[in-house]
C-alpha cells in the first residue's frame, strides 16, 4: 500500500497568447482559460497508475488562488482520492517562498495522514520554468530526489526511476520515501469521465493557510518572447527562375 502526493500548478492553458500587464510585473489573465501544468498532468496520471497498481492513497496539492480549485477537482476526476488547497491572494509566489510553504503543508499532512512514500512534482512548471520547487522540497524534507524521470516502478520499500539520457537511460534505484520530478510523456494522462467530474464535486478540499518565505530572487519584470516570423520568397516562374535559384544556391554554399 503507497500513499502517495502529487502537487500541480495552475497556469495558463498552453498555447494560450500571454499578455502582460502594463507594469510587466505579471500575466494579464483576463481572457485566459488555465489548466494543470502539463508535467503535473502526468505526475497525477502516474500517483493514480501507482495506487491501482499497489493499492493505497493519493493526495494532490497546489499553492494558488481560490481559482485553483478548479484544478484540484479536475484531478479528482481524474481519479486522485484527496485535495488540499494552499490558499494565497497572489497568483504566484517565487520558488522559496513556494518550496517552503508546501514543505510545511507536507509536514503538517503527513503528522495528520501518515507519511507519503511517493512525493511526485513536475520538472518544471509550463508558465515559468523554474525548474526548483521539487528539488528544494526535496531538500528540505532530506529526502532522496530524481529530476526528470520517464519511468517509475515501485518494488517493495524501493523505486526504480528512469531518466533519458543521450543514446538511452540512467536507471536510478533510491530508498522510499523519495521525491520525483516527471516530465511529460512518462504515459498518456487520462480523460476525467463524467462519472468522474460528478464525483469530484461532491468531494471535500482541505484548505490550509500557507506561510511566506521572502524570495532572496528579485523579480524585475516579465518579458514575452521574441515572436518568429516565417515567410515565402517566389523567385520567378518556369525557366525565369533558374537564374535566382542558382543564386541562392551559391550564397547558401550548397554550389
Amino acid at each position: 500500500m503507497l500513499n502517495i502526493l502529487v502537487c500541480v500548478k495552475r497556469v495558463p492553458a498552453t498555447g494560450a497568447r500571454i499578455v502582460l500587464t502594463e507594469d510587466e510585473q505579471a500575466i494579464n489573465t483576463r481572457y485566459l482559460g488555465f489548466t494543470i501544468s502539463p508535467h503535473e498532468e502526468c505526475g497525477v496520471e502516474e500517483a493514480i497508475r501507482l495506487v491501482e497498481k499497489h493499492g493505497g492513497q493519493s493526495t494532490v496539492l497546489t499553492l494558488g488562488p481560490e481559482d485553483a480549485t478548479e484544478q484540484l477537482r479536475e484531478a479528482l476526476a481524474m481519479g486522485v482520492d484527496e485535495a488540499v488547497l494552499l490558499q494565497t491572494s497572489v497568483d504566484d509566489w517565487g520558488p522559496t517562498a513556494t518550496a517552503h510553504a508546501l514543505t510545511q503543508a507536507i509536514q503538517a499532512r503527513q503528522q495528520e495522514k501518515g507519511a507519503f512514500d511517493v512525493l511526485l512534482f513536475g520538472n518544471e512548471s509550463a508558465d515559468n520554468g523554474g525548474y526548483q520547487v521539487g528539488i528544494r522540497v526535496a531538500h528540505a524534507l532530506d529526502l532522496p530526489c530524481v529530476t526528470g524521470i520517464k519511468g517509475l516502478e515501485i518494488q517493495g520499500d524501493r523505486a526504480i526511476a528512469r531518466r533519458e539520457a543521450s543514446g538511452g537511460w540512467e536507471i536510478f534505484e533510491v530508498p522510499l520515501p523519495a521525491v520525483f520530478t516527471v516530465k511529460e510523456g512518462i504515459n498518456l494522462p487520462r480523460y476525467p469521465s463524467f462519472k468522474g467530474k460528478m464525483s469530484a464535486k461532491k468531494k471535500p478540499l482541505a484548505q490550509l493557510s500557507p506561510t511566506w518565505e521572502a524570495d532572496r530572487l528579485k523579480k524585475i519584470r516579465l518579458e514575452t518572447p521574441v515572436v518568429e516570423t516565417g515567410g515565402a520568397v517566389i523567385l520567378g516562374k518556369g525557366a525565369e527562375a533558374a537564374p535566382q535559384v542558382v543564386r541562392m544556391l551559391k550564397e547558401i554554399g550548397i554550389v
